[in-house]
């Protein structure tokens, strides 16, 4: 039996001339699995990135707003029918009446609201019901339709002025004086509050 024999054979196989079997070394199966899913993951991951990129130049805005358009938008509820046009000065009489116990007011306020372009009726004191009952600066009189045009537009030149309707019938105002009355706003006040008093409200806008 040779040398080269492996025991245990009996001599039935002989290794004869130069050539040996040559031993492999076993291959690692789970490194190369964990390198094919590595690879597998980076190319996902490189792919994904290019559909962001291409959809974030190309098409994103457009899908956003296909789905927008799919999901309905909310409408604004509808407005009040526009208010009526307020009356200009010239178109309101104002009885001016002092309830304070300082003379002079009446007619100097009257003066004041006549070169603002108000027409002016009755002036002197107040009735006997409001005589030193008038807080704050003024009271402001009239019809019950008074209140949604010609009182606001009166009160523009007296701010802080209470506004009240009364019984009457006629389209005449009063301003009552009130005992902590000194002098009407300032024109420049009064003209920029009638302004902001006569301008329309902005619909709301729908967010499609």
């Amino acid at each position: 039996m040779s040398m080269l024999t492996p025991p245990g054979m009996g001599g039935k196989y002989r290794i004869t001339g130069k050539k040996f079997p040559r031993m492999r070394r076993p291959r690692n199966r789970r490194r190369t699995l964990l390198v094919v899913t590595a690879s597998i993951v980076a190319l996902g991951l490189a792919g994904w990135g290019t559909l962001q990129l291409i959809d974030v130049f190309t098409g994103g805005e457009k899908r956003t707003r296909a789905a927008g358009r799919g999901q309905g938008c909310e409408k604004p509820a509808p407005s009040a029918s526009p208010k009526a046009a307020l009356p200009e000065p010239a178109r309101i009489k104002v009885n001016v009446y002092n309830a304070t116990p300082r003379s002079g007011l009446a007619k100097n306020t009257a003066d004041e609201l006549k070169k603002r372009g108000f027409a002016i009726g009755e002036i002197g004191n107040a009735p006997k019901e409001y005589d030193k009952k008038v807080k704050g600066s003024g009271l402001l009189l009239g019809s019950p339709k008074a209140l949604a045009g010609t009182l606001p537009v009166l009160g523009t030149q007296l701010k802080g002025a209470l506004r009240k309707a009364d019984t009457r019938k006629g389209a005449d105002v009063d301003l009552i004086l009130g005992t902590d009355f000194k002098k009407l706003d300032a024109k420049k006040d009064a003209d920029r509050a009638l302004a902001v008093l006569a301008k329309p409200a902005p619909a709301p806008s729908s967010k499609c």
